[in-house]
């Protein structure tokens, strides 16, 4: 058994992960989760316009990324990988955020691509599924980007990153609040041209089952599921219609951004983005309910960073 941590630095957050990692009998790994814990540092604010870093994001993320090493050390954690997504793909001033990262760590957190990121995705995913409900398509609705991965078991068919997700869709085109009808009419049809060319190169017909990971998804599961607090026990493995998908994100695009914030399960750091990434999502599940006859959604709380930590062992 090892004790690994897996560090996840997204567009809009970054989280931890520190596990205990064992091989089964099949000679499959098994995690089990030591600590997890997720900041709002909102690393890519402003990347899509400007091509750079802000000094205050990276700072957000250099106090968020050292209480994440104590933590570590507390834990008695052996090995450690952090992964960087989106945001640092796409900046031009990247080599200071690595640098910050090696400072802390000692060692850089990697930059993977956008296929890596799927694939790591679709691990953590489907862990906990019975492979009889395959073949899955896993949507993993960042902030920066969004993956598709098409697969069977832990083999992995298809993927496909686009460089569409809840912060850059709402910078881009959500203004008002709460949003008008042309900037959401707008935000929707750009999703929809970017999901598919994505669906070009996935084949999603074949999909059985579809699951969806990050943040996005999970709060939306927990909205229609009328939770009053945020709650990952009943959220992870919790299937919602495309109705229900629908219905959730019309309400979510009345509210002014002071109603939404009253929401219980609502985080404050999604407070601002979710419109944008409930538009991807509703998206999403309108294609695939006509090209694979798909009606439910599964959500997951196990995702690329469950994915990182079995790429440890």
């Amino acid at each position: 058994m090892a004790r690994v941590a897996a560090i996840d630095c997204g567009t809009n957050s970054i989280r931890l992960l520190v596990a205990d990692v064992t091989k089964r009998d099949d000679g499959t790994a098994w995690l089990r989760d030591v600590h997890r814990e997720m900041k709002i540092v909102r690393l890519g604010q402003g990347v899509d316009a400007t091509g750079r870093l802000a000094p205050e994001a990276i700072q957000r993320t250099r106090e968020a990324l050292a209480e994440y090493a104590t933590v570590c050390r507390r834990k008695g954690v052996e090995r450690v990988r952090m992964v960087a997504t989106s945001a640092t793909r796409d900046a031009s001033n990247r080599d200071d955020f690595f640098g910050m990262t090696a400072e802390i760590l000692g060692a850089p957190a990697e930059v993977i691509t956008g296929d890596e990121e799927a694939g790591l995705s679709y691990l953590g995913a489907v862990a906990d599924l019975d492979p009889e409900e395959g073949p899955f398509l896993v949507t993993d609705l960042g902030g920066g980007s969004t993956e598709f991965v098409l697969g069977t078991g832990t083999e992995v068919e298809a993927a496909r990153s686009m460089d569409i997700g809840c912060v850059r869709l709402t910078e881009r085109f959500i203004h008002s609040d709460p949003p008008k009808e042309d900037e959401i009419a707008e935000a929707e049809a750009f999703a929809r041209e970017a999901i598919k060319e994505a669906f070009s190169v996935v084949p999603v017909e074949k999909a059985k089952t579809w699951i969806g990971v990050a943040g996005t998804v999970t709060t939306l599961s927990a909205l229609v599921q009328g939770l009053e607090v945020y709650n990952s026990d009943v959220i992870h493995l919790s299937r919602i219609t495309l109705d229900n998908v629908r219905e959730i994100t019309d309400r979510i695009l009345s509210m002014t951004h002071d109603e939404r914030a009253s929401l219980g399960p609502m985080h404050p750091g999604r407070v601002d983005v979710i419109c944008g990434g409930a538009l991807v999502l509703r998206a999403i599940a309108d294609e695939l309910e006509n090209r694979a006859g798909i009606r439910t959604l599964v959500c997951s709380e196990h995702d690329i960073l469950d994915g990182i930590a079995f790429s440890l062992v």
